[in-house]
């Protein structure tokens, strides 16, 4: 067996370390070329100007308004999915996973057909006297494809939580005299935590990072965290604000990670306390 970890070991230092490395000294460098390697602050001083504290807390906003919305939606759709048959939840997981085998782009420019002034939506409405809607370049774009794009992230943490949950529990909440209501709040809900906290995360990151999403429905009317990192390697050529960018957001989702744990240490020793009162 160490024999084979040894191979996970190589693997994580070569893709995972090593790369977190020179992102790390480019933003300490105040040279893109690392052979010429000198030490500065400069660049992370820079990210704490006020317009790029803006797109940071721009992107903060709306990621944690689509996660909210993806929450919202998905946990009722996990919820239902769980409690049919076998053959039909398996085939409404189905229809939830094979989006994700798209393209992502792909699957981003497909909203450009249904939201434009022309698109699918707008002639619908259109049908019954209604619109033009504006549903492209703002904010609600960016949220319809941030929701779409990663509702999957949502509803399968939750679905897998609740499919493992033991009947035998909710049978007996029923018998001491629980109703559906007080089963839901006391019993099911505390118990799918873990699935939520990991969908919260897994949409949240990914949220708070892209680019892809804002260019396209957002136009040039949102410039978020993900596409101020974009410009800076594709564009400009700043590699070392890039990279300072990069590694302020990473110490942001590494905190965001270590939220639940907190949370779930607290509640275990407030359960502790109250069991030796």
């Amino acid at each position: 067996m160490k024999k084979f970890s040894i191979v996970y070991l190589f693997w994580g230092l070569v893709f995972i370390v090593l790369p977190l490395f020179l992102i790390l000294a480019h933003a300490l460098s105040s040279n893109t070329n690392l052979s010429d390697f000198s030490f500065t602050l400069d660049n992370f001083a820079r990210f704490f100007e006020p317009l790029y504290v803006k797109i940071l807390i721009t992107s903060i906003i709306l990621a944690a308004v689509s996660t909210l919305f993806c929450l919202v939606i998905g946990y009722p759709v996990a919820y239902i999915i769980s409690k049919m048959s076998e053959k039909v939840r398996n085939n409404l997981i189905l229809v939830f996973i094979i989006p994700m085998w798209m393209n992502f782009l792909l699957r981003t420019y497909a909203w450009l057909t249904l939201l434009g002034n022309n698109g699918l939506i707008n002639k619908f409405i259109g049908l019954f006297g209604l619109g033009p809607w504006d549903l492209m370049y703002n904010s609600k774009a960016i949220m319809i494809g941030m929701v779409y794009n990663f509702l999957p992230f949502m509803v399968l943490p939750i679905y897998t939580v609740l499919l493992k949950m033991d009947p035998k529990l909710i049978e007996a909440a029923k018998d001491l005299g629980a109703n559906d209501f007080k089963v839901f709040a006391k019993v099911i809900f505390p118990l799918s935590l873990p699935g939520i906290y990991t969908g919260i995360t897994m949409v949240f990151i990914p949220a708070i990072s892209t680019f892809v999403v804002p260019n396209l429905l957002g136009g040039n009317n949102f410039y978020l965290i993900g596409n101020l990192i974009e410009k800076q390697f594709t564009f400009t050529g700043d590699w070392g604000f890039g990279s300072a960018i990069s590694m302020v957001l990473i110490i942001i989702m590494l905190l965001i990670l270590l939220v639940p744990k907190l949370f779930n240490k607290k509640i275990k020793t407030g359960e502790m306390q109250g069991g030796l009162m």
